[in-house]
């Protein structure tokens, strides 16, 4: 349940304020992070006893980047008798643009392959100016012109740039004239500005440039994917899209590598992205993969390796306990323990017996060693439980033998847990599932290692065919 607030951010009990997702303002609870930076601007105040012109809602923008195609979209690009739309479609460079107008008023946007003109036009819709005096070729820019310094040097000192971490062209303006920030790397650094989605990186760098002049390195600096390249992660899917390429030796010949093995960063990551790129038409290279997904095992710092086992849910039986057993007695396996997804980790196994072992337990693999899905943990659910509301174990089965196996770019690791009580820790896992009365929540983005991060709460859903529908589109 929401928390309903007023245009200062005060609940119906005086003195009490909400701010954030949580906070509902004329029927609107934002799941986003620029409207909490403008709503805690009026609480701020508020509560500071300095006059205010009231909440009146925010401009809804969002910027996405998926498998390098740059998508955003912000306020309302729905069109009507009331509004109309200048739309352009640039085949040729795959961009599409779409700026919605009431009036003399530009009021959302959809830009699709290109999104540079992103924070500019949100700024006019904010911002509500008279576009009336502009041309068609001025409002889409297609030429390139009314973006430059002109638009950036008018904003104010006030005015959020950076809307994922709510950084404003006066803080990016202080980092650069008092901490000697000279890059849009080193500003990202101080100040977080363009290190979520990186949609603001062309308006910090107009900053820059119009802070230091000659002085300021506006290059936006593309991470290479590693030491044998100077391509960044998109510019190489870009490159294989382009030029259709096909197998990994041909990209590091093709897009000039240092070395022609590649190292042991790139060249999981290149098998990675040729199967992104052509997943029904690539053939995996096995040879590119880590050591552990060529054996599948992980290695140890002595040199052995340790087995684990598919078990889903963490449900085992009589049967398999009696196979992994004998398994450890006729291997001389010295050391045999649960691990904290609730499998059975058979460690300090010879190379040379991975084979022997695997065909004797003949059980799947519970791909501890991949970069994919490594285990969905389980409370015992309401079958047992006294407090559950959820039967956990079917859905946690579920989700298991349904994405086991998928390549994914980093490990991923679940939990279902039947109540609120999350026996399971599912608040702390990559994705999470929590029974509720009525259905389940689910949370995404926690991690219980190095840095411990609480999941965000993405859904709450009523059945379990919904739990697999958004968990899969998750993560596509």
């Amino acid at each position: 349940m929401d928390i309903v607030v007023n245009d200062y951010m005060e609940t119906n009990i005086p003195h009490i304020y909400a701010v954030g997702e949580c906070a509902e303002h004329n029927g609107i609870a934002y799941g986003l992070v620029a409207p909490l930076y403008e709503q805690g601007k009026i609480l701020a105040k508020q509560i500071s006893e300095v006059r205010t012109e009231p909440y009146k809602g925010s401009i809804l923008f969002t910027q996405l980047k998926v498998s390098g195609a740059e998508v955003f979209s912000a306020g309302d690009f729905y069109e009507d008798k009331e509004k109309k739309a200048i739309k352009v479609f640039d085949e040729q460079n795959n961009i599409y643009k779409k700026i919605v107008l009431s009036g003399d008023q530009i009021v959302g946007a959809v830009l699709f392959g290109n999104s540079s003109e992103g924070n500019r036009l949100v700024s006019i819709i904010q911002k509500k100016t008279d576009i009336s005096d502009l041309t068609k070729v001025a409002i889409l820019n297609q030429n390139g012109e009314d973006s430059g310094d002109s638009l950036t040097a008018a904003m104010s000192n006030e005015e959020i740039i950076c809307g994922c971490n709510g950084v404003s062209k006066g803080t990016i303006i202080e980092a650069i004239q008092e901490k000697g920030c000279s890059t849009v790397n080193d500003i990202k650094e101080c100040t977080s500005a363009c290190r979520s989605c990186g949609g603001c990186k062309p308006l910090v760098a107009e900053i820059l440039q119009i802070t230091l002049g000659s002085e300021a390195d506006v290059s936006l600096q593309k991470e290479p994917i590693c030491s044998c390249t100077s391509l960044s992660r998109d510019e190489v899917i870009e490159e294989i899209k382009t030029k259709g390429l096909t197998h990994i030796k041909e990209v590091m010949f093709v897009l000039g590598w240092i070395t022609e093995e590649g190292c042991s960063k790139c060249c999981p990551a290149l098998n990675y992205y040729l199967g992104m790129v052509n997943p029904t038409g690539y053939e995996d290279e096995k040879q590119s993969r880590f050591v552990n997904e060529r054996m599948h095992a992980n290695i140890q710092k002595d040199g052995t390796y340790s087995v684990v086992t598919r078990m889903y849910g963490g449900v085992t039986n009589s049967h398999d306990l009696r196979r992994i057993a004998d398994v450890v007695d006729k291997y001389d396996i010295p050391l045999v323990k649960l691990t904290g997804g609730q499998r059975i980790d058979l460690l300090g196994v010879k190379k040379e017996d991975l084979p022997k072992v695997w065909k004797d337990l003949d059980m799947p693999s519970g791909f501890a060693y991949g970069k994919s899905l490594r285990t969905v943990k389980t409370c015992v659910g309401d079958q047992f439980c006294r407090f559950g509301t959820q039967d956990s174990i079917s859905l946690g089965i579920m989700l298991e033998k349904r994405f086991e196996g998928l390549q994914t770019p980093h490990k991923v690791k679940m939990a279902v847990s039947a109540c609120p009580r999350s026996c399971a820790e599912s608040g702390f896992k990559d994705i999470g599932f929590i029974g509720i009365d009525g259905g389940w929540e689910i949370y995404v983005g926690g991690n219980g290692g190095t840095h411990i991060r609480g999941g965000d709460i993405l859904y709450k859903v009523k059945t379990e065919e919904e739990v697999m529908g958004i968990t899969g589109a998750y993560l596509q």
